[in-house]
């Protein structure tokens, strides 16, 4: 939405998270669809026989909210949606639609439900900013066989901010005659009053798949395989399980994570919490843009220290060389789908409270008018090229949360890690009505169990020849600290 200024002892595993029964992963994309009122495929000019739901969308311009994190009314995690950076972005409320994918087309198959859907949509839209009229937000598996799929839902309610105006858009299912005075009465800007935040009270964490010394060990197998030349650079990922006395208001994860991290994206969707410092792809009016990191070091919490570890970080040849194999693997996937792409001669150091990151921010001008797979034609009259979520199919998995080659390092990783990652790595977002929106990698970030009493966390490194197993793993624990502190804030 902004432009881009640019742990001892095992805890039991937790359940699945919440947001209702997913379709089993196959070698298709099965679309699940799920809403409010279905009305007869029957019916015409109200209805999408690949949907079975009719929406009325309407948005309407509201004077400024204040923070928009305080304005999500409860603590259910399924049913609080957010995309927020410096204190601009949209977040939401509810489920009007749900739209459940699975297999290696996931995010495909939801680029192409989700321009069925807009297709039983009647939408008004007074302010038509990017984040108006209908916007569904999404998260999708790492791996293609992962159960946990990918998903989009369009909430009841969406509050938005940028550039210095606010909206409200309400989502109601068509002919719904008290809802729609109700949505009417949100569009003047009475909001509900929030329920008072509540804390988690203490938090212990125990192992996930492995303990920190056999994650230890399993680097040190990758690195020997990367030696011996199978593959160039392979990212090992760990989780952490946290248990905590009182369950979780994901309010309370999203408050401590914007304010500790505000340069970030701080993303929730269908139990995803998390917030991420790399943009996948943002696609606005005709241009993409994508922030690469790869290459990181620990910050001391000392400014003078950290000067020179970012000036260290910037001269270190296994950082640079794991930096330009990113690069160079996003540069390769969005070329087709582009006119034109902008690459930065050199990455800069991104500075977060917790660790520093070689950066490049590269851009590029959507080529409409070539044809390709994911051509996506429905959002406008006349309107073609790809929309943002078929970019994000395109990019997905970059070399920054797999490794390269790809096809070699994602399958070393799945076998090392042995875990199945979930939605962590993979794509997270929002898409809006014409195909512009912005999709983050999922990183940083836990999975909020249905219980609410267990959060997933995640946290991974770029392997290459020369990674040292003992300084991954202390990386990885400055990649697991913003949310646990977010926990225990």
């Amino acid at each position: 939405m902004t432009a881009t200024d640019l742990p001892a002892g095992t805890a039991p595993r937790p359940p699945r998270r919440p947001g209702g029964p997913r379709p089993a992963a196959g070698p298709g994309a099965p679309v699940a669809i799920t809403g409010a009122r279905p009305v007869p495929a029957t019916a015409a000019g109200t209805t999408d026989a690949a949907t079975g739901v009719a929406l009325d969308v309407r948005t309407a311009e509201i004077d400024d909210v204040g923070d928009l994190l305080a304005l999500l009314p409860g603590p259910d995690v399924a049913r609080t949606f957010s995309w927020v950076r410096r204190g601009e972005g949209v977040v939401g409320w509810g489920s009007a639609l749900r739209l459940e994918t699975a297999g290696p087309d996931r995010i495909r198959a939801a680029d192409e439900a989700w321009a069925r859907a807009l297709r039983t949509m009647t939408i008004e839209d007074e302010v038509r900013l990017p984040g108006t009229g209908p916007v569904a937000f999404g998260s999708f598996a790492f791996a293609d066989t992962s159960a946990a799929g990918g998903v989009l839902v369009v909430p009841e309610v969406v509050v938005g901010r940028r550039d210095g105006r606010c909206w409200v858009t309400t989502v109601v299912p068509a002919g719904d005659g008290a809802a729609a005075a109700r949505a009417a009465t949100l569009r003047l800007g009475v909001l509900p009053p929030p329920a008072p935040v509540t804390a988690p009270g203490p938090v212990g964490y125990g192992d996930g798949a492995l303990s920190a010394a056999a994650w230890t060990s399993a680097v040190a197998a990758v690195v020997r395989r990367i030696r011996a030349g199978e593959v160039t650079k392979v990212v090992m990922a760990r989780d952490v399980v946290a248990t905590t006395a009182a369950p979780v208001d994901v309010r309370h994860l999203l408050g401590n994570l914007a304010a500790d991290y505000p340069g970030c994206w701080t993303f929730s969707v269908d139990g995803l919490v998390g917030a991420t410092p790399e943009l996948l792809v943002r696609r606005e009016k005709g241009l993409a843009a994508c922030r690469v990191l790869a290459g990181t070091i620990r910050r001391t919490g000392r400014d003078a220290e950290d000067l020179l570890r970012a000036a260290e970080l910037a001269r270190s040849s296994k950082d640079l060389e794991e930096h330009e194999l990113a690069v160079a693997s996003l540069v390769r996937a969005l070329r087709p789908y582009c006119a034109s792409i902008n690459v930065p001669e050199a990455p800069f150091v991104l500075h977060l409270p917790n660790v520093m990151h070689l950066a490049s921010d590269v851009t590029g001008v959507v080529d409409g008018a070539r044809a390709h797979p994911s051509t996506y034609r429905a959002h406008l009259p006349g309107g073609s090229g790809p929309s943002s979520l078929a970019l994000a199919a395109a990019l997905h998995p970059t070399a920054a949360v797999g490794g390269t080659p790809t096809a070699a390092a994602t399958a070393i990783l799945a076998e090392a890690e042995r875990m199945d990652r979930a939605r962590y790595a993979g794509p997270v977002g929002w898409i809006g009505a014409d195909g512009d929106g912005e999709w983050g990698i999922a990183l940083r970030s836990g999975e909020v169990a249905a219980d609410r009493r267990h959060v997933r966390l995640f946290a991974g490194c770029g392997i290459v020849g020369a990674s040292d197993p003992a300084a991954e793993l202390a990386e990885s624990e400055a990649k697991l600290s913003p949310m646990r502190q977010a926990l225990g804030g």
